[in-house]
C-alpha cells in the first residue's frame, strides 16, 4: 500500500491509535518514534522529527535535529490489539536533515545507493535470507535463563521441540504482515530454529529482515521465552547464521546469473558476482559478522565457512550455488549472520558482486571437496584463503577495501569502526569466566 489516502482510510477503518515510524542505527538496533492519531498526516507527509544526536554514531550533540521520512510502501498494521481494540500500526522511514537532504548516516539509505548502482548497470537485485535464532528459557521474574526451550535436533517434532507452538505462532504473525513464509523447522542445535520467507528485492528484504527479528521476540516473548539472534550463544553447537541467496535480474525480469551454454549454465556476469563476493569477502565480513561473538561461530566443525571459496557440490565453501537453475539461478553466501544491520549487509554485498561484474573477476573453478577435511597443504595449493579470526582483524581488513568503505559511506564507516573498535577493547579487558576456570587454582 503506498497510497497516502488509503492509508488514511484503514488508519480509520482498522481503529489505529498509534503509528510507529521506525528506522535502524548503524549498529542494526530497531528504533521507533510513535506519534497519537492527530499527528498522522504530518507523520506520512515526513514532517516528524526526532533527537539523533541520542542515537549511536548519527550525529554530534551540535546538530541533532533530523527528520523521518517514511516509505509509504512498509505501511502494516500490527496484528496485536490494545485492550481498548485500538491497533499500532508501523512505516519504515529513511533518515534526512531538516533541510530535506538525504542523511548519510542513515543505513537504509546506503543500501538505496547501491540499488540505484546496480539499476544504472541494468540489474536489480534479489536475496532470500535464512535467519536462524535461538530460544531461551526465561524464569518466574522473566529473567533469561541459559537453558533451551527444548533438546531437539535438525526438523525435529513435538513433543521433543517446545518451541514449535511458538515457532507456528510467529508464522501466523509474519503472514499477517504480508509475507510469504516457505518453511518453518527446528534447526541443528538445541533450542535453534529457522524460518525462511520468499526471496524479494534487496530493500525490501532487509525492510522483512528487520520485521522480522522484531515479531521473532515478540512472539517469544509472549510465550515466556526469550529469542536471541546472538550468532553463538552455547558452547559446543551449531551457531546460527543467516544464508542470504542473491541473484541478479534484468531490467526485462530475466535472471542475469544463468546461461544454458556456459560451464556450470552460470554466466559471466554470475562468476563475476561470485568473484567480487569472494574478493571482498575479507573485507565486508566485519559489517555482516558485526559482533564479538560472531568469530566464535566462524569456526571449523560446525557447519560455518572459513574458507574463501566456491561450490556447487558442499556447503563447506564461502558461497554455495544451488543445483536448480533459469529463473531459480542464485549464490548463497553462507557467513552471515543474523545480528548484522541488513541494510549494510546486504550494501556491501550487492557492491561487492557488482565491482565483480564491472571488472569481471574470475573466481576460479569451484571447490567440490570437503575443505574441512584438506590439508593446509592442499588448500594452498588450490589458493583457498582464510577468514578473517576475529572482530579486530575484520575491522582491519574492512579499512583496506575501498570498495566496502565506499558503500558504507564515510560517515558510516567511521562511527562503525569506532563502535566496533570499542566492543573489541572491552571484550580483550572483561576477565571471561572461561578464564577464570582455566587459570585460577592452576596459578
Amino acid at each position: 500500500m503506498s497510497n497516502r489516502a488509503e492509508i488514511l482510510k484503514t488508519v480509520e477503518s482498522d481503529k489505529v491509535r498509534f503509528l510507529r515510524l521506525q528506522f535502524t542505527d548503524i549498529l542494526g538496533v530497531l528504533k521507533n518514534v510513535e506519534v497519537p492519531r492527530s499527528q498522522f498526516e504530518k507523520a506520512l507527509d515526513g514532517q516528524i522529527m526526532f533527537d539523533g544526536s541520542s542515537i549511536e554514531g548519527f550525529v554530534r550533540i551540535e546538530e541533532s535535529d533530523m527528520l523521518l521520512v517514511p516509505d509509504l510502501d512498509t505501511f502494516r498494521v500490527n496484528p496485536w490489539p490494545s485492550p481498548d481494540g485500538s491497533r499500532v500500526a508501523r512505516l519504515i522511514c529513511d533518515v534526512h536533515r531538516p533541510d530535506g537532504s538525504e542523511f548519510e548516516g542513515c543505513p537504509r539509505l546506503a543500501l538505496k545507493r547501491q540499488v540505484t548502482r546496480a539499476k544504472e548497470l541494468g540489474y536489480h537485485m534479489v536475496a532470500g535470507p535464512e535467519a536462524e535464532f535461538f530460544l531461551f528459557q526465561k524464569d518466574d521474574e522473566g529473567q533469561t535463563l541459559a537453558k533451551t526451550a527444548d533438546v531437539g535436533g535438525y526438523f525435529d517434532l513435538t513433543p521433543v521441540d517446545q518451541g514449535e507452538e511458538c515457532r507456528r505462532d510467529i508464522v501466523v504473525v509474519l503472514e499477517s504482515m504480508g509475507f510469504e513464509v516457505e518453511a518453518a523447522h527446528h534447526e541443528v542445535a538445541p533450542g535453534q530454529h529457522e524460518i525462511d520467507f520468499k526471496y524479494s528485492e534487496a530493500m525490501e528484504c532487509a525492510d522483512n529482515v528487520s520485521t522480522f527479528r522484531f515479531v521473532v521476540k515478540k512472539v517469544a516473548l509472549d510465550h515466556g521465552m526469550h529469542a536471541t539472534f546472538m550468532p553463538k550463544p552455547i558452547f559446543a553447537v551449531n551457531g546460527s547464521g543467516m544464508h542470504v541467496h542473491q541473484s541478479l535480474l534484468t531490467e526485462a525480469g530475466e535472471n542475469a546469473f544463468y546461461d544454458p551454454q556456459a560451464e556450470w549454465q552460470l554466466s559471466q556476469v554470475a562468476l563475476g558476482y561470485i568473484g567480487g563476493l569472494l574478493g571482498h569477502s575479507k573485507g565486508f565480513v566485519a559489517v555482516t559478522n558485526p559482533l564479538v561473538n560472531s568469530y566464535k561461530r566462524l569456526v571449523p566443525g560446525y557447519e560455518a565457512p572459513t574458507n574463501i571459496a566456491w561450490s556447487e557440490k558442499n556447503r563447506s565453501p564461502l558461497v554455495r550455488v544451488p543445483d536448480r537453475r533459469g529463473m531459480s539461478t542464485r549464490c548463497e553466501l553462507r557467513v552471515p549472520d543474523p545480528s548484522c544491520n541488513p541494510y549494510l549487509a546486504l550494501a556491501v554485498m550487492l557492491a561487492s558482486g557488482l565491482d565483480g561484474v564491472e571488472r569481471q573477476l574470475d573466481p576460479g573453478p569451484p571447490v567440490n571437496k570437503n575443505i574441512f577435511a584438506m590439508s593446509q597443504r592442499e588448500k594452498r595449493r588450490l589458493k583457498i584463503d582464510a577468514l578473517p579470526a576475529d572482530l579486530s582483524e575484520s575491522l582491519d581488513m574492512l579499512e583496506k577495501d575501498a570498495v566496502v568503505r565506499e558503500a558504507l559511506g564515510s560517515h558510516i564507516c567511521e562511527n562503525f569502526v569506532l563502535a566496533k573498535r570499542k566492543e573489541w577493547h572491552d571484550y580483550l579487558a572483561h576477565v571471561h569466566p572461561w578464564e577464570r576456570e582455566r587459570y585460577l587454582h592452576e596459578y
